[in-house]
């Protein structure tokens, strides 16, 4: 059990009254077990441990639905009071609010994490890990469609490169497509980060802070030079806003909707570039371990499953065009 001056420290100035509001006889596992304050306290564990931000905010959002589907109840929870049952329900609760099986799986890991941690720092007597009793719910294993070529080219007929906005579009939609890059990735490069002429780039923060290089060919660094000479600004950043400013994430989404819109087809999500890089590269002969290298993949699990849609490929190919099959034989 953890200490009072632990959970004393956890409460320390977050209240106008704090110097008289905690007796110091107050029962200290009702501290200790405040759902809140043992979330900022996990949330800093994870950013002293060097995490992504963008790591750290998927654990903050996670959580954030765990607490939001709490308040149903009217009453304070505490942390011993997360059993099998109401773990089971929350998924539920997600299931019917539309979240999809990779999202309530990611929500439930997040809860997780959430209590191991909680059981690590207060070392809880006569406590029962509801998570034992708990399975992840279950997700597929087939990886979801990547954005068409035909969708691609669709999207690139819409960018008039006549105007400087027109130019970047084009060279994101391409970079976005050649490098396989995550959206995030994509928009943390700086001018800097890239040759024009190899077409190497570096990024310095993929997922997990793992640096990487992925490369433009020639379309795509044409295309990205092009963009480049339409600019006289001094802004680090290799996309940029209309306004000058470094693009964001929500930027990039408006960009890929309003160009769907113009184009007459249904937005795709930034990460299906990804997926088409992924297949693409796997159709056209790359090795897996090659491409879980330019990809920042840990391991082959994921390409394995994009190597399942790429023999599908194959599969369907000598369906149309087997010799025995469309011959006398």
């Amino acid at each position: 059990m953890a200490s009072k001056k632990l959970t004393n420290r956890l409460y320390e100035n977050n209240s106008p009254e704090s110097d008289h509001s905690l007796d110091a006889d107050q029962d200290a596992d009702q501290l200790e077990a405040d759902i809140n304050k043992w979330i900022d306290a996990f949330i800093l564990d994870r950013k002293v441990q060097g995490l992504a931000a963008g790591t750290i905010y998927f654990y903050q959002m996670m959580l954030k639905l765990f607490t939001q589907y709490l308040k149903q109840f009217n009453r304070p929870f505490t942390i011993k009071e997360i059993t099998p049952n109401l773990i089971r329900s929350f998924m539920v609760q997600l299931e019917d609010a539309g979240h999809n099986p990779g999202g309530r799986h990611a929500a439930y890991r997040a809860l997780r994490a959430f209590v191991y941690f909680w059981r690590e720092e207060v070392e809880p007597e006569n406590w029962k890990n509801p998570f034992t009793k708990v399975s992840a719910p279950a997700t597929s294993k087939a990886p979801l469609p990547p954005i068409e070529l035909e969708d691609i080219q669709a999207l690139l007929a819409t960018c008039d490169t006549m105007k400087r906005t027109g130019e970047r579009d084009a060279a994101m939609i391409l970079s976005l497509a050649d490098t396989g890059a995550r959206a995030k990735e994509l928009l943390s490069m700086n001018l800097d980060d890239l040759d024009l002429i190899t077409g190497e780039v570096y990024i310095r923060q993929g997922k997990g802070n793992k640096p990487r290089f992925v490369f433009l060919g020639k379309k795509a660094r044409k295309a990205v030079r092009q963009y480049l000479n339409t600019r006289n600004d001094d802004n680090p950043a290799l996309w940029i806003s209309e306004q000058g400013n470094r693009l964001t994430y929500w930027g990039l989404r408006e960009v890929i909707r309003r160009r769907s819109k113009a184009a007459g087809i249904e937005p795709p999500g930034l990460h299906d570039f990804r997926r088409f890089f992924a297949l693409a590269c796997l159709r056209n002969g790359m090795d897996l371990h090659t491409l879980r290298q330019l990809m920042g993949h840990s391991d082959l699990q994921m390409l394995q499953r994009y190597l399942a849609l790429s023999n599908e490929d194959l599969q369907n190919s000598h369906r149309m065009a087997g010799p025995v099959d469309h011959s006398r034989l």
